[in-house]
């Protein structure tokens, strides 16, 4: 399967092979010995983080999230590949913001590593007031609170996944994992933490390219930008690269891919070619949505699927992405395919404590707009810009 995601991405080799291999055993011997809890453990990433960590059989792995169904598949995924482990392994359908979870962690917080995979990570989740304000209780105060808690009971680390959107932010997702990493730098001083910055992963669920499949299964045509270009990665990648992170990273590392040699900038419209390609299939580029959905049937009987293949112009679409700043002190030294941002940690007080006060006191009115929620966010953050364009995805095939 992933050589499968390889070859649609346009690559030969997957990212961090030499890096594991290097540290494997010291992996597996800090996993072995280990106690392990996975937040957003049923989604894609949480998934391939949980299956990283299950291949190395821990003492105890807990998975958390929200969905049920996906938490069903989550086992049935690891015991149909990777079999069975000695160790304690338990799932648990809980909102993570929730005082039911509280009463979980009350009853069993005894870990030693804390992993938070939870987000929400769509661009389109800012197009309301209200998503926008639950981003903010995922990515930012849920995060806090579960920090605060593995403080409570001692954890070795909390990892936390973070977003390339975050380097000079242009959409509230990306700003909103900025502003997490700054609450994370306050934390910091009493629990290590580590993250990840890295690129969309491939197939992941809500994802274009997961679309792609959710398309041809449904006999729809298939839709993508022509000028937006992303950096991606497979689920199993995304699973090292946060498992490196956690276990080996320093207090406030952040890793992320280096961009030397297979990674580099893709274009959607290109993924779906190959895509298609790869399903035995022709792509025919519409001119139009409406000629896209009235062909299918036609072309799909010729061997061919039907593309529209457009130019973006939804709010906080950047053009393309980065995982640093040329503000943020860099390693390149360490690993051969991972670099590290040495955070350093730096955070103003008086603005957290203001953006957590207004966020209490918009929740308490019941009543906020997304100008409001924009500008607190500019008040943490000065340097983000919020591109606006009036239109967002939900308005696209």
């Amino acid at each position: 399967m992933n050589n499968h995601i390889l070859k649609i991405l346009g690559r030969e080799h997957e990212l961090f092979n030499s890096d594991v291999d290097l540290n494997n055993k010291k992996l597996n011997e800090l996993v072995s010995t280990s106690r392990f809890l996975v937040l957003g453990a049923a989604g894609s990433i949480g998934q391939a983080v949980a299956r990283e960590i299950f291949s190395r059989s821990p003492k105890k792995l807990h998975l958390v999230d929200i969905s049920e169904n996906n938490l069903v598949e989550a086992v049935r995924d690891v015991r149909s590949s990777l079999g069975y482990f000695d160790g304690e392994f338990k799932t648990f359908a809980l909102d993570i913001g929730s005082n039911i979870y509280d009463a979980f962690i009350k009853s069993d917080g005894h870990y030693d590593y804390v992993l938070n995979l939870s987000a929400l990570k769509h661009v389109r989740s800012e197009k309301d007031p209200f998503t926008l304000m639950r981003m903010i209780d995922v990515n930012i105060l849920n995060t806090t609170k579960t920090l605060q808690q593995s403080s409570l009971y001692g954890v070795r680390k909390y990892f936390c996944v973070s977003t390339d959107k975050a380097a000079n932010p242009v959409n509230m997702m990306g700003a909103s994992k900025r502003i997490m990493e700054l609450f994370l730098a306050r934390e910091a001083r009493k629990t290590p933490i580590s993250m990840a910055r890295f690129a969309n992963v491939a197939f992941s669920d809500g994802s274009l390219l997961h679309g792609f499949n959710q398309r041809l299964n449904k006999h729809q045509p298939i839709a993508a930008p022509t000028d937006v270009r992303r950096y991606f990665v497979t689920p199993k990648e995304a699973g090292e690269l946060c498992l490196m992170s956690c276990m080996l990273g320093e207090n406030l590392d952040i890793f992320f891919p280096k961009l030397e040699g297979s990674l580099h900038l893709t274009k959607f419209s290109d993924i779906a070619v190959r895509f298609l390609e790869a399903r035995g299939l022709e792509p025919y580029e519409c001119k139009s949505e409406d000629e896209a959905r009235q062909r299918v049937e036609e072309l799909s009987k010729q061997g061919k699927w039907p593309c529209y293949f457009f130019t973006s112009d939804t709010t906080g679409e950047k053009d393309f992405e980065e995982f640093y700043t040329d503000k943020e002190t860099l390693d390149f030294a360490r690993f051969q395919n991972i670099g590290i941002i040495k955070n350093t940690g730096s955070f103003n007080e008086t603005d957290l404590v203001n953006f957590e006060k207004a966020i209490g006191q918009m929740r308490h009115s019941g009543a906020w707009t997304r100008g409001d929620l924009i500008q607190l966010f500019n008040s943490v953050l000065p340097e983000f810009t919020h591109k606006e364009t009036g239109k967002f995805l939900d308005e696209k095939m």
